[in-house]
């Protein structure tokens, strides 16, 4: 049943409410029903409440709207304790860099307005200098929202590795329909994976820490692998031949991006960001928000871990 916010009776107790934007999206699915689980009132912005995961949908509150009309945003962050931006521009639209701005811009405004205790948003684990199109627009959002009065915790992430997830499918596809593939040389670069159940387990953590708290934190798996020996890896957990991978220098991001589309199911306007990230290595270079928060249970999920949870296999 859809409400609206302003509508909808304070919980009772003391249930912190928690905003999550993109809830229809891959992350922002998983992570209601672990805030749910952690008693959480969890409100979800959706332009459709038919598009909720049908799991789920009747223990949320539901502020239907658009998070480009400040109205609707307004509207949704009221009472609001904690709120989670997942929102991206990955349609391969040329207006993204801008339109991404405006939105972290409007949303930080509206999250301070609200008297909203925090934001937390994942955007993607990077190095310093010239970064890719997508990356370098990942990092502004957060900065942006670290600089709206809002105290913010921006979790940066590399290949997530769970089903569902697009960085995740890319490389499933890529490695299952090509058992010989000719590929850049970026191949080659570092990459720190992470699972998906831990980075649900940060988000959820990160809703705790201290108000002065507001800053990024790198997070990732305990292994640090080329994107090569990734696709290996998957190969071996799956039972797979040994994949034959040939680098060349000469595949850029924008050809490597078609490749993939036309190898996979991974759209063209997804495939671009994800392809553009890996020219880059990308490895964590603190781990302070395990320190802070403590680790998954269990500890971190090695690669191979990951992989057969997302095949089902573990």
């Amino acid at each position: 049943m859809t409400s609206s916010p302003s509508d909808t009776p304070t919980p009772a107790g003391d249930a912190r409410v928690a905003l999550v934007t993109g809830a229809t999206g891959y992350v922002g699915g998983l992570l209601v029903p672990r805030l749910l689980d952690a008693g959480y009132t969890v409100r979800a912005l959706t332009r459709s409440a038919d598009k909720l995961p049908e799991e789920w949908a009747d223990r949320v509150e539901v502020a239907e709207g658009d998070a480009n009309e400040p109205a609707d945003l307004a509207s949704a962050l009221i009472g609001a304790d904690l709120a989670y931006y997942f929102i991206h521009s990955m349609d391969g639209s040329g207006d993204f860099v801008e339109r991404d701005r405006r939105l972290a811009r409007e949303f930080g405004r509206a999250a301070r307005e609200a008297g909203v205790g925090r934001i937390v948003y994942l955007s993607g684990l990077h190095p310093q200098g010239k970064l890719s199109k997508h990356l370098a627009s990942r990092v502004e959002v957060g900065e942006i929202l670290m600089a709206c009065g809002v105290p913010t915790a921006v979790l940066q992430a590399a290949t997530v590795i769970g089903s569902g997830s697009a960085s995740f499918e890319m490389l499933r596809h890529l490695t299952k329909r090509l058992p010989v593939m000719v590929a850049p040389k970026w191949l080659k670069n570092r990459i720190q994976p992470v699972g998906i159940d831990d980075v649900l387990h940060y988000l959820v953590a990160a809703a705790d820490l201290p108000p002065e708290v507001n800053r990024t934190f790198d997070i990732g798996g305990p292994d640090v692998l080329t994107y090569k020996a990734m696709m290996q890896g998957f190969a071996e957990e799956t039972g797979l031949r040994h994949r034959m991978i040939v680098t060349l220098p000469v595949l850029t991001p924008w050809l490597a991006s078609h490749w993939v589309g036309l190898v996979t199911p991974v759209d063209a306007g997804v495939a671009k960001p994800l392809v553009g990230s890996l020219v880059h290595e990308v490895v964590c270079q603190e781990d302070d928000l395990r320190e802070m928060v403590g680790a998954p249970p269990g500890g971190p999920t090695p690669y191979r871990d990951a992989v057969r949870s997302a095949v089902g296999t573990r």
